[in-house]
Parts: C-alpha cells; structure tokens; sequence
C-alpha cells in the first residue's frame, strides 16, 4: 500500500481514497491554535493525475501528510478544516480563476497566513510576478523535480510553523499581560477594599464611641438636672425668706434695746454686720451657679444627640454655642470672634452637625496654642441657592502644602503620635457632603492660619427622609 494515501472531497478524488479515512488523519482545526509537528500538504488541482502525480513524488518522506482537493469551491473550507502549513495550487481550473483563489485565500483569516505555492505549466515571468501580487509566497513549473518539491514544501512548512509559535508566543505573552493586568487591576481593588473595610471599621468604632458618650453624658446630664432645677428654684424662696427676715431685724433693732450682752456677744461672733451685707451677694452667686450649670446641662444635651438618625429643624447657632460651651476651659486664653447671621432653622442630623462643629474647631484651637494672641472667628451667612455658610477661622500656623490635598483622607494627621486619631475631618467631610449634601473646604497659608467654609443645604437632601421633620427641643 502507498505511504500517501489521497484525500478530497469530489467524486473523482474519493474514487482513489475514500474520504472519511483522509478525514481521520487530519490535524486539528486551526481554532485550536494547535501547530503541526510535520509538513502538512493541500493540493488542489481539477485533474486527479496531477495529484497522483504529486503524490508519488512525496512518497520518498513519510513525514509529509498529503491531501487532495479537487473541486477549487471546496477547497477554502476544506483547508481550514485539515489547517496544512503549505498550499500547492493549480493555477489554471475550469470555471475557477487561480489567482482570485490565491486572494481568497490572503483574505480569509483561517488561511491568510498559510504559504500557497502556485503550480502551472506556463515558465513565464509576467505569469509568476502577477501571482506573487494576489499574495503567492512561491511558484512552480507542473511537474517539478522531487527534491525541488520536497525542499520548498519543507522551507515553507517550517516558516509557516515558525510563524505560528511567534503569533502563538505573542498571544502567550499579550495574554500573560492581560493576565498580569488583571491581577494587578484586581489586587489594587482588594487593597481598596481592605482600606475602605479598615475606614469603615474605624469609623463605626469611633460612631459608637461618640454614641456610647452621647448617651453617658445625656444620662448625666439628666441626673444633674433634676437637682440643679430643684436647688435653682429655691434659691428664689431662700432670697424672699432672707430678705424678709433681714428686714424684721432692723424693724427689731430700731424698736427695741439690742444691748444686751448676750446678743452683741453673738453679733460680734457671727460679724453680724458682714453677714447681714454678704448674704444676698452669696444667694446672687448660688443662681449665677445653677444658671450656668442648667446652660452647661442644656448643652450637653444638646451635643450629645450624636446617635439620633432623624431629620430635625434646628438652630445652627445653638449647635456652635454648646459645642463652644463645652470647649470653655480650652478657649480662656483665646479670643474668640461671633458673627451670626440671621438664619432659618435648617433640616438636619444636629448630632452629627455639633460633631462637625467640634472637629473643626478644636482643630482650630490646635492650631492657635502655639502663637501670640490667639483668635478664632466663626462667621454664619446666608449664601445663594438655598444654602447657609459656617466658616470657622484662627491665626494659627497653617496647614503645610504637602498636608493640604491629604487632609480629609481617613487616618491622616498633621498632629503629633498621640493626639490627633486622623479621623475627625475625614468624618466630617463625609457627614456634611454624603450626609447633608453639602460641602467643606478650606484655605491655609503657612504662618498666617486657616478658613474652613462649610455648606449646608437648608432643605435636607434626601426626600424620603425628610418625613415627619420635627423641630428640635
């Protein structure tokens, strides 16, 4: 039995070979990007001589797989479907034209690269340049020598392959980048992830941080308020008594001998004279106290509605005045500037407002420890588009420019290893713009202070929330 067995898809080329055999021997398809290992021949030609012909003279390398096509209609699916790495092709066939099949086969994906070397019977230059322009990688004279045929099969089957491993390499190695893209691309969104997951963890924990204080200093709070309204109400009795009592002394001693011995004795032990002129000083003194523990009671309530998730009208103002009540002890030696304007009450979350109000200006408090005549300045103001302004200013030393477009980052701080969580404006930026639907920024000039301008819509921003607004108490 012959080495090379001939394939095809006509009726003249299956009467040598039946199909189906040459159809188990072909290589894989070309979608499978898989390279063949050895040559792999397709012949098309009309005349089944021709291919015998061909056949024979490859017989002598039994590496060589050959097949057959007869009918030049078929022979674009039947090459993509056996994907040989050298096409002989006649150039002449009847109701074919070979050149225009050598453009076929250039502009067919499957089959653009694959070396076609033109067969015919005619020797003539002009014959041979027009097929290398419709994309012929070679041409030979019918029927060429054996080992002419054999060289030229190889040379082009191996280019052919060699061509196919360095698209095969570049499809590895573009895929390999796309690979490492997509690693890369995925990895730097974990890490975002876990940044966001830490954020989110420090901020619940400071959220119930502040919740947990809010409702100990408003249990507080509640505590000292009872006994405080009960000792400020009857201060008012204890004046009335005292006076009345005072004046009866002096109905006394105006109507009756008040030398006894005894009695100046006593007022001479009691000093009765200054007890009689300070007493009403020290009931002024007990209501200034309760007055300004009922005040500092007031605002710790105030600010401790940290946790409350409802919208509510509030008084900005009252806001800023609790949060600066409560920094009292750190503002005795600055001076601190009010400008209010007159502003409508505005729907808000007044916890986390106050919250804001303290970061801002404790930050500015900082800021101005270090300098002479340290001042704050908080400014209110009505602004355009329905919109009211808070802006909060101090003669500190600024904020440094490498600091400044990290300053609302989460865990950043200019402050030292200790004092300064980096949390505070990070927070506050999230409260007043995702919150609110507002918006903070700053100004700074490094020794001569900075302005943080704050913006707050009065309308709150999220209509499904702004049902059932109660003002607040």
């Amino acid at each position: 039995m012959d080495k090379h067995p001939i394939s095809g898809l006509s009726a003249a080329a299956s009467s040598t070979q039946p199909a189906a055999q040459a159809a188990t021997e072909t290589t894989p398809s070309v979608t499978t990007r898989q390279i063949p290992q050895s040559p792999v021949v397709l012949l098309i030609d009309d005349q089944p001589i021709v291919a015998e012909s061909i056949r024979r003279l490859l017989l002598s390398e039994p590496d060589i797989h050959f097949h057959y096509c007869s009918d030049p209609q078929q022979a674009i699916p039947f090459a993509i479907k056996i994907s040989p790495t050298v096409i002989l092709q006649d150039l002449v066939m009847p109701d074919t034209d070979g050149l225009m099949l050598v453009k076929f086969f250039r502009n067919t994906p499957a089959t653009k690269d694959i070396p076609v070397i033109v067969l015919s019977n005619r020797d003539e230059a002009m014959i041979k340049a027009e097929s290398f322009s419709h994309g012929a990688n070679d041409y030979l004279v019918k029927l060429p020598d054996p080992v002419e045929l054999i060289a030229r099969v190889r040379y082009h089957s191996t280019a052919y392959c060699n061509l196919m491993k360095r698209h095969e390499a570049d499809l590895t190695l573009a895929y390999n980048k796309e690979l490492e893209h997509r690693v890369e691309a995925r990895t730097t969104e974990l890490k975002q992830a876990l940044e966001n997951l830490k954020q989110t963890q420090s901020k619940l924990i400071h959220n119930e941080k502040m919740s947990s204080l809010g409702q100990l200093v408003a249990g507080i709070a509640h505590e000292i308020n009872n006994p405080v309204n009960f000792i400020h109400g009857n201060v008012e009795y204890i004046d009335t008594y005292v006076t009345g009592l005072c004046e009866i002394l002096e109905i006394y001693e105006q109507n009756y001998n008040s030398s006894t011995p005894a009695l100046l004795d006593k007022y001479e032990e009691i000093d009765f004279e200054f007890v009689r002129a300070d007493l009403p000083r020290v009931i002024k003194s007990l209501r200034v106290g309760t007055e300004r523990i009922q005040n500092l009671v007031s605002g710790l309530k105030a600010f401790s509605r940290f946790d409350e998730a409802e919208i509510k009208l509030a008084d900005i103002h009252k806001g800023i005045d609790s949060t600066l009540m409560i920094l009292g002890p750190r503002l005795k030696n600055i001076n601190v500037n009010r400008e209010y304007d007159e502003l409508p009450k505005i729907e808000c979350l007044p916890g986390p407002l106050n919250q804001v109000f303290m970061n801002i200006i404790a930050n500015a408090i900082d800021a101005v420890e270090t300098v002479d005549n340290p001042a704050v300045s908080i400014c209110t103001k009505a602004s355009s588009h329905d919109f009211i302004q808070v802006i909060v200013s101090d003669n500190g030393s600024g904020i440094p420019k490498d600091a400044q477009t990290k300053l609302f980052d989460a865990f950043f701080t200019t402050k030292s290893v200790g004092k300064g969580t980096g949390l505070g404006l990070s927070i506050s930026h999230q409260i007043i713009v995702e919150k609110h639907g507002g918006n903070i920024s700053f100004e700074s000039t490094v020794g001569q202070g900075t302005t943080f301008r704050i913006e707050i819509p009065v309308c709150y921003n999220d209509p499904a929330l702004r049902l059932d607004i109660q003002e607040e108490v």
